[in-house]
């Protein structure tokens, strides 16, 4: 499956300063499978380590992280010579060598001709861990299920992606056009980004098997709770995660302690938030006073919300049924709209925007995200409805004057004066800042 990521990983190959590059992204969002296929069509040769695969991989960095020592054993261990120049280093697994964390600070100071990428499950988590991390020495980026535009693309529909990538398309878009991206898009919203998953549908085009491996998915996160922490802290990790759900299908959708245990407190699940944020298995946003720059300066960090990192599990979490795909306008009410204003947040992470934040007002006014794009701010709406209702974003305007409020919602792209309607499908196009020139 083609991925976005993929121009990011050919620009750090081409980078005149390239340091080894950390892959980070929660369980089975497809790293392995865009660095094999990033090594194999961008350079002649391809060398793969699985530390957890191969456990005496593991014997190379032990003793002596000498970039030149670990080259001379991998091409014993290869039979083969690696050309810095013409070949990938992919470490695979990477938690399970800690080592080989901290050889990645040498192969840059000493060795910065290689082309070395790593990643691992829950490497966030091992990262946190690490003691002897090579801070500065390497590139982060971060992998997430796959957006909306990039299941377009694996469903083999190219056209109806260039209809959403492009701000001048999209203005302009078809209402027949709409009308088939928005019956793909409630498909999406129940299948999620999970490749596994989205390549069992393509396959077989059964929903219960998608959904037997969504549930599959779940509980190989839930094994990991226990797997990567002590027993307390696996149970805290756990129940937190179970209620992320419920809490989302509120109409107040503010994280409330008190729904996950009776009389809990922050404190005690703040080992279990800082788990689940670093494993990539949810995206918070945080309240704000006020939207001024930098946003992060204004942050209550004692008030946010909780988002899923993808919509189909969401659902597997709920027990959707998939008779909301076709029942018209069911699967935009359900749950309080909760699919869709978590759809955004994933769509906004996925586009770079990370932290979230979102607004509120002490007269209960609210905001659903409030975004920086360049130097200025955007009050962004989420309505899962057909509602022309701007209470929230006029009363935010009336404060603020921002050049332009925008609403997120099922309608075609509209403009008027201050105000920009962007289908829900298209929200990933909000950073293109042509979008919200009126």
């Amino acid at each position: 499956m083609k991925r976005n990521l993929k121009r990011n990983l050919i620009e750090w190959k081409n980078s005149e300063v390239r340091k080894p590059l950390l892959l980070q992204g929660a369980r089975q969002v497809g790293k392995t499978y865009l660095v094999h296929d990033f090594g194999k069509s961008e350079y002649d040769n391809y060398v793969y380590l699985n530390f957890e695969k191969d456990i005496e991989l593991r014997s190379f960095f032990q003793g002596n992280l000498n970039p030149e020592f670990i080259i001379n054993n991998l091409n014993l261990y290869f039979g083969r010579t690696i050309d810095p120049n013409k070949t990938l280093i992919f470490f695979d697994e990477i938690q399970s060598a800690p080592e080989a964390i901290t050889a990645l600070k040498y192969f840059y100071e000493d060795a910065p001709q290689y082309h070395l990428i790593a990643a691992g499950s829950l490497l966030g988590v091992s990262v946190g861990k690490q003691s002897s991390f090579p801070v500065g020495k390497v590139t982060f980026m971060t992998m997430y299920p796959m957006t909306f535009d990039e299941y377009l693309v694996a469903i083999d529909e190219e056209m109806l992606k260039a209809q959403i990538s492009d701000p001048e398309k999209l203005i302009n878009i078809p209402e027949v056009i709409h009308d088939r991206l928005t019956r793909h898009f409630k498909l999406y919203l129940y299948l999620g980004g999970m490749p596994e998953v989205l390549q069992s549908f393509i396959d077989n085009n059964d929903i219960a098997k998608a959904r037997k491996i969504q549930d599959d998915i779940l509980k190989a996160y839930e094994r990991d709770f226990s797997k990567y922490a002590d027993a307390r802290q696996a149970i805290n990790t756990t129940e937190f995660w179970n209620s992320i759900p419920y809490q989302l299908a509120k109409e107040n959708k503010k994280f409330k302690y008190s729904d996950v245990r009776k009389n809990a407190r922050a404190s005690t699940f703040e080992l279990a938030i800082e788990w689940l944020k670093k494993a990539g298995l949810m995206n918070p946003s945080y309240n704000i006073s006020v939207p001024k720059l930098p946003l992060g300066g204004y942050t209550n960090h004692s008030a946010f919300k909780v988002y899923l990192h993808d919509t189909g599990l969401l659902g597997a979490m709920l027990g959707l049924t998939s008779d909301n795909i076709v029942l018209p306008g069911k699967l935009y009410e359900e749950y309080n709209g909760a699919f869709i204003e978590n759809f955004v947040a994933c769509e906004l992470s996925a586009a770079g925007f990370q932290p979230l934040y979102y607004w509120t007002s002490k007269s209960d006014a609210e905001v659903d995200f409030v975004l920086q794009i360049d130097n200025e701010i955007y009050p962004v709406e989420v309505k899962s409805g057909k509602s022309k209702n701007l209470k929230s974003l006029r009363s935010y305007a009336d404060k603020y004057k921002p050049r332009v409020i925008i609403r997120a919602s099922p309608r075609p792209y509209t403009a008027i004066k201050d105000f920009v309607n962007i289908p829900i499908y298209a929200v990933g196009l909000i950073k293109n800042s042509r979008i919200v020139e009126v």
